[in-house]
């Protein structure tokens, strides 16, 4: 590939969002809620991140969403992250609702109890995230943040790191899922060490 330079280089337009223009690559994660009727939502978001070093992690919704009217009504939600091989979950926890607000799609989504917040879990996940509301940022345009604070996490035993494993090869048998923007995603098995340069510290 040659080298970016006047003659390669395409400017976008920034007058609307640019983000269908070019795939990028993020995680693909479940949020669950409490419905105000006591029933249990989840939903597929892919701007979702650890907040900081610490037990911290944000995902961006919209106030047009049941998602972010649960998590302010109750101060709760938790956070699930499929397998590859149940990316089918993810896009069922993506259906639309009825004329009545219900979502039928999420009657044949497995799930189990959260342990410390009042929530589920979606079943089969690898990694399980409880946590608290902290703050919610409105005006990203149509957009917010909501930030919350883990108070109780799980994984299941393959997706841990150990000494006893080389890291490449513990992702090869327990390969992540990635989403690419817009309306792919993607198995990651094969990974490299990253050349961080002598003497670097996070």
């Amino acid at each position: 590939m040659p080298p970016a330079d006047s003659s390669t280089l395409v400017p976008l337009p920034v007058d609307g969002p640019i983000w269908d223009r070019f795939f990028s690559v993020s995680p693909l994660v479940i949020i669950g809620s409490k419905e105000p009727d006591g029933r249990y939502d989840v939903a597929p978001k892919h701007m979702a991140m650890p907040l900081g070093w610490e037990n911290r992690y944000c995902f961006v919704c919209s106030p047009r969403h049941t998602t972010y009217h649960n998590i302010r009504r109750h101060g709760v939600f938790t956070v699930s992250y499929p397998r590859p091989t149940d990316v089918l979950l993810a896009s069922l926890a993506a259906a639309p609702r009825c004329e009545d607000q219900s979502k039928p799609s999420l009657l044949v989504l497995p799930t189990i109890p959260a342990r410390e917040v009042d929530g589920v879990l979606v079943k089969g996940s690898y990694l399980f995230l409880e946590c608290t509301l902290d703050t919610v940022f409105d005006g990203f345009g149509p957009n917010s943040l909501i930030t919350g604070k883990i108070i109780a996490a799980a994984a299941e035993e393959d997706a841990l790191r150990s000494e006893d494993l080389d890291d490449s090869d513990q992702i090869f048998t327990a390969p992540l899922l990635a989403y690419l923007n817009p309306g792919r995603f993607a198995e990651i098995r094969q990974t490299r060490a990253f050349p961080f340069p002598k003497g670097f510290s996070r």
